[in-house]
C-alpha cells in the first residue's frame, strides 16, 4: 500500500472493491496482512495515483503483477491486456473451476491474467481448498459475480 495514497482514498477504494482482491477475490478477513491499494496501470508504466487507477489486491497478486500490463494468452499465443478490476467485471473474464479451487480465464484478458499473476499457483489453490471446506468460498456476493 502506498503511503502517498490518502487515507480517505484508500477507504473509498476498499469500499468500492468490497474489501476483496480484485484479481483472486480473496476477502480481507481471510488473508494475512492488509489488502494493498495497487495501481491498475503501474506507475512504472505511466499510471497515475488518481483514484480511478487504484484498486485492491492481495500481496501475492500484487507481487506477481508487478509492472505488467499485458501477458501472453496461452490459448492464442498473442499478447493481451491484463484484466482491470476497476473497469471490468470479474465474471465476464473468469470463472471458478473444480468447485472454486481454480480460476479459469474466459477471455484473452482473463487467461493472460491467470498466467501472469499465477492465480492458480500451489499456495492459493491449497488455501482455497481449505476455504471451501470451511464454507467460505467461492464468493457468492452479487458484486463479485457481476
Amino acid at each position: 500500500m502506498s503511503a502517498a495514497v490518502a487515507a480517505a482514498v484508500r477507504e473509498r477504494v476498499r469500499r468500492a472493491a468490497g474489501n476483496r482482491c480484485g484479481y483472486c477475490l480473496s476477502r480481507q478477513e481471510y488473508v494475512l496482512g492488509l489488502l494493498e491499494v495497487e495501481h491498475t496501470i503501474p506507475r512504472g508504466r505511466g499510471g497515475t495515483g488518481d483514484e480511478a487507477n487504484l484498486w485492491l489486491a492481495c500481496s501475492l497478486c500484487n507481487v506477481y503483477k508487478g509492472v505488467q500490463t499485458d501477458a501472453v494468452d496461452p490459448r492464442t499465443g498473442r499478447r493481451a491486456k491484463l484484466f482491470n478490476p476497476r473497469t471490468q467485471a470479474w465474471a465476464r473474464h473468469f470463472r471458478w473451476d473444480d468447485g472454486g479451487v481454480l480460476i479459469a480465464g474466459r477471455t484473452a484478458a482473463g487467461r493472460a491474467t491467470v498466467v501472469a499473476l499465477q492465480l492458480n499457483n500451489p499456495v492459493p489453490v491449497a488455501v482455497r481448498r481449505n476455504w471451501i471446506r470451511a464454507g467460505w468460498h467461492p464468493p457468492r456476493q452479487r458484486w463479485a459475480i457481476r
